[in-house]
């Protein structure tokens, strides 16, 4: 209906946090690459400022994402609008290989340079930005379950800055080994998490079958269900790939998800797509599937502009799919 007035009017609760959070929420990396570059100031200021009018309560950052610029380009537009203490940031430490033998040293150096980017005393999340393996370094920046929660390790470091009061909320990006990924929730002392959740690979979702050909999540949201921990969905459009976007320059050098993963994940959108209703764009059934999920409280997208802020509102305004909507569609 053109007439109603646009608005993001969802909101779940993000677990344990007690945190009700917008069912979209504004991801800043550098696939969209708006937030990375520090020459868009303007457009930065007007795509946000039209997420906060939309009800987006919730930004997403890393210290990694244009090695600082993301949090940066943020500070600046925070304080310009006048959303430091009116808008949730959550943002990620990544503790490279060179660091290993310092990991709490490193974290707090790391948050500080967050905090200060960003202008901000205190971060809603901190999120752990490495993937957890069973044994260290097996996939890019791994760390291990004992690296995480062992004397010494992440979760001390976290722990501390908790208690300083520069974050609030501890969680984890949810890449790696799901029995590792497992191991390290059920210590209880983590609250939050993202994990990949598309039409393409919904493994993080929902049990697959054993010819499912992609990498295998392990239907980690049911484990964060069972522990209250609160789901993020990312990679909602797979890089792009969703979103009939070509990829991005991240994209091109990334070790994380590589240029021959999405040119997979293209062929197979395509094919997608064909069997959709004309009255649904790709874009709108990938957003609308993942929040359709009833243990994902919101999906961090990267916004490039206010239309695109826009056409997520008008996504979301139409509520998760049905099951006959979505059935055909996913693995």
């Amino acid at each position: 209906n053109p007439s109603r007035p646009l608005s993001i009017k969802l909101y779940r609760p993000l677990r344990k946090t007690g945190i009700q959070v917008s069912a979209v929420s504004y991801g800043a990396g550098p696939v969209a690459e708006l937030m990375t570059d520090a020459s868009r100031f303007e457009d930065q200021c007007q795509t946000l400022k039209r997420a906060v009018e939309l009800g987006i309560n919730w930004i997403d950052t890393a210290a990694t994402y244009g090695d600082g610029r993301s949090e940066e380009s943020l500070g600046r537009v925070l304080q310009a609008l006048d959303l430091r203490t009116k808008m949730h940031v959550a943002t990620k430490v990544r503790i490279p290989p060179e660091a290993v033998g310092d990991i709490p040293g490193y974290i707090h150096k790391s948050v500080e340079a967050s905090l200060s980017r960003l202008r901000l005393r205190m971060v809603t999340l901190l999120q752990l930005h490495n993937s957890i393996t069973a044994e260290r370094g097996a996939q890019p920046t791994s760390l291990t379950p004992e690296d995480v929660l062992g004397r010494g390790g992440v979760l001390t470091a976290m722990k501390e800055l908790k208690s300083a009061g520069a974050v609030e909320h501890l969680g984890l990006t949810g890449l790696g080994e799901p029995a590792a990924l497992v191991e390290v929730l059920q210590s209880r002392q983590f609250e939050a998490v993202q994990t990949p959740y598309n039409l393409l690979n919904p493994s993080s979702g929902r049990e697959m079958p054993p010819e499912f050909a992609e990498t295998n999540l392990g239907n980690l949201i049911a484990t964060c269900r069972e522990l209250s921990v609160g789901v993020f969905a990312i990679r909602v459009y797979a890089g792009g790939a969703l979103a009939g976007q070509e990829p991005s320059k991240h994209t091109l050098t990334t070790k994380f998800f590589p240029l021959a993963l999405f040119r997979r994940d293209e062929a197979r959108a395509a094919e997608i797509a064909t069997r959709l209703s004309a009255k649904m764009s790709l874009r709108e059934v990938a957003l609308r599937f993942a929040i359709s999920h009833p243990d994902v409280a919101s999906a961090i997208i990267g916004f490039g502009s206010p239309a695109e802020v826009e056409e997520a509102a008008r996504h979301i305004d139409k509520g998760p799919l049905t099951e006959a909507e979505s059935s055909p569609l996913t693995p």
